[in-house]
């Protein structure tokens, strides 16, 4: 049965209803070609695309948005966050559960209901949000159900943005910049890693918009760091400087890498000027029809002739939307199958290891179009010296 609450008038919703039925669409055909009954969708990012709730109540249990073909699409979500679904999703039919264990029979009384229990139902199995003990338990109320792994079912769907997103994501794209601008202007010697934190959240917030949380900036010795928050750490003369930001907007979040020295540091400017090599080749080598393998091969032809193989020790990138990046999401690297199309969003970190352990490098977020592909940053990815 509906769990029927009273309307709340506020709605946290970023996008028209109708935008959100094109998705289930697009989704529904998706499923049909990977010959699914049903898709049990847990994924965060993946069930705001496809409702505008966050997702973020599913810390108790799943939270599953169930997708099957010519019913409703179904929310099953813990009875203490209906009113904030209802609130920030466009579903109408939410079926509520109390406690933990009421989960599994709970959702399996709705897809039994839809008549798929005995049929092929497609699961998130390489995404977070659902743990094998949910799998198991589901499997335990519907023991003739065939458990299919649809992890990218959703994904790759969402891979290609509409008009409506490109808006979105030109606007975190300017709170990008604003930061980025920031964090130059910013340099100077002694200056600390959270005082730039600082001055950079201060200049986006006074532009009217928000930087994602948890992003990277690293002075000197720390940017031997993989990842590193601003900490209390300062620049001195002669030191390098990365960071890698995103600007957000409806959980979008568009980042780029950039790094700098104050003064002089011979050995990360050596590496960024491979790293900008590199990038460019990437870009170069984007247009619809091409395979992420071969995007990524476009990089790692660059470093090969450098003689420096091993300071590339990642891909060359991802697609990019809601959130900073998923898991199972389209990937740049070796073997990747997937065909570029025009509408997809990728971020091309380049960021290399020296000799001597330094982290340097740059990134740019491309949009790939029917001519080829955009540069959606306004701030370039030189090297800045301040």
């Amino acid at each position: 049965m509906t769990t029927k609450f009273l309307p709340i008038p506020l709605t946290g919703v970023a996008f028209p209803k109708a935008e959100y039925e094109h998705r289930h669409k697009k989704v529904l055909e998706a499923m049909d070609r990977a010959d699914l009954d049903a898709l049990v969708v847990t994924n965060h990012t993946h069930l705001q695309y496809l409702s505008g709730y966050s997702g973020l109540g599913g810390y108790f249990a799943p939270f599953p948005l169930i997708l099957v073909p010519g019913k409703q699409p179904t929310y099953v979500v813990r009875e203490y966050e209906v009113n904030a679904v209802r609130t920030d999703s466009c579903i109408d039919e939410i079926i509520a559960y109390t406690q933990q264990n009421d989960f599994a029979k709970v959702c399996a009384d709705v897809i039994r209901k839809y008549g798929v229990h005995g049929k092929r139902v497609g699961f998130e199995l390489c995404c977070w949000n659902l743990a094998p003990a949910d799998v198991i338990a589901l499997q335990a109320q519907l023991p003739n159900m065939k458990v299919a792994d649809a992890s990218r079912v959703v994904g790759l769907v969402a891979a290609v943005k509409s008009d409506m997103e490109l808006e979105i994501i030109r606007s975190a794209m300017a709170w990008t910049d604003v930061a980025v601008r920031t964090f130059q202007k910013s340099l100077r010697d002694g200056v600390t890693e959270t005082e730039v934190a600082a001055d950079i959240e201060k200049e986006v917030k006074k532009a009217g918009g928000h930087v994602a949380p948890g992003y990277n900036l690293m002075f000197g010795e720390r940017t031997r760091l993989p990842h590193g928050i601003p900490a209390d750490f300062p620049i001195r003369n002669n030191e390098p400087a990365m960071i890698e930001i995103g600007g957000t907007e409806h959980n979008y979040t568009i980042a780029v890498v950039r790094s700098a020295v104050l003064g002089r540091h011979p050995e990360t400017e050596s590496l960024h000027d491979l790293s900008a090599e590199a990038l460019e080749a990437a870009i170069s080598s984007i247009r619809p029809g091409v395979t992420a393998a071969e995007v990524d091969a476009a990089t790692r032809k660059v470093i090969k002739k450098s003689g420096r193989t091993q300071v590339f020790r990642h891909r060359t990138g991802y697609q990019t939307g809601i959130n900073w990046t998923e898991r199972g999401s389209l990937s740049l690297e070796p073997g990747a199958t997937d065909v570029l199309q025009a509408g997809m969003t990728l971020h091309m970190p380049i960021i290399l290891f020296s000799e001597s352990g330094y982290l340097f490098g740059c990134s740019e977020h491309v949009l790939v179009k029917e001519s080829g592909v955009e540069i959606l940053s306004q701030t370039p990815h030189t090297l800045y010296r301040a």
